[in-house]
């Protein structure tokens, strides 16, 4: 396996990727967690009660923009992690990231199709399920981020074989 990962940080893309726009990718990265994790937690937010003279129901417009923020995350994780292989891919703590990113996105469907297929939402008041996915959801998002984050201070240390912090 360490192999194949170190045969991934080798490629021409990956040298490319520490070489000359890894600065541009991690900030294009920022911009997608913000769309997804920041337009998520306005939802999250009404429907646990904040604002409530705000209507629900428009706030799904924003779901193509979480997810244009999720594909952006995709493509730039995607390089990051590429350039990265060896260190990302031995690091427990970005498997704990996976699993908060993935269950969030699970959230964001099925809220979707639970909260916003409510035919009573903004009539009747917001259901103990929608808070709950609510509450799952910002879970979801700040363990992410989180976790993200930790990355640069848990487990192998990046161009340092053996190195741990």
């Amino acid at each position: 396996m360490m192999e194949f990962l170190s045969k991934l940080e080798q490629l021409q893309f990956s040298m490319w990727v520490l070489q000359a726009p890894y600065s541009t990718i991690l900030f294009l990265h920022s911009i997608g967690m913000a769309l997804v994790a920041g337009f998520s937690a306005v939802i999250d937010l009404r429907l646990l009660g904040f604002s409530p003279k705000i209507p629900i129901k428009p706030m799904e417009r924003l779901y193509p923009w979480m997810w244009w923020g999720f594909a952006i995350n995709l493509v730039t994780g995607s390089c990051l992690l590429i350039a990265d292989a060896t260190t990302k891919m031995t690091n427990p703590d970005f498997g704990v990231k996976m699993v908060f990113v993935a269950t969030g996105i699970v959230v964001l469907k099925v809220m979707r199709k639970k909260v916003f297929g409510d035919p009573r939402l903004d009539h009747a008041p917001v259901t103990g399920t929608a808070k709950g996915l609510a509450w799952l959801s910002l879970v979801c998002w700040i363990g992410a981020i989180t976790a993200g984050r930790l990355l640069a201070y848990v487990g192998p240390v990046s161009g340092l074989p053996g190195l741990k912090n």
